[in-house]
């Protein structure tokens, strides 16, 4: 019988393939390791960045080669900002017509014929 080890967080998430953290739902989201020491390394790189960080790293028997359905967390994922259309702070427009920004080179170009 195969076993994996998953990495699961103080709030019931489970560290994901995409690089963040995921509820359950979906196993196949989820970061299975096929060597203990796999997934101790990556609770050690993880709570290197967050110190605030609890984990667990989880042994399961796989059945049939699958994982089995995990315990899906009730807690919000964390939002990534970097998730949120909303935010417009890394929209280009908006920064270049900010006023006290520096002039364009279009603006420099207009300026120096002005003179």
């Amino acid at each position: 019988m195969s076993t994996a080890h998953l990495v699961r967080n103080q709030d019931g998430h489970y560290w994901g393939r995409g690089k963040r953290w995921v509820d359950g739902r979906d196993v196949a989201r989820v970061m299975t390791f096929s060597h203990q020491d796999e997934a101790v390394n990556t609770v050690f790189e993880l709570s290197s960045k967050d110190i605030g960080l609890r984990c667990d790293v989880l042994s399961l028997n796989l059945l049939e080669g699958k994982l089995p359905k995990l315990e899906i967390s009730t807690i919000p994922l964390p939002v990534d900002p970097s998730d949120d259309p909303s935010d417009d702070r890394n929209n280009e427009e908006d920064l270049e017509n900010t006023p006290g920004s520096p002039p364009s080179e279009e603006e420099m170009v207009s300026n120096k014929d002005e003179v």
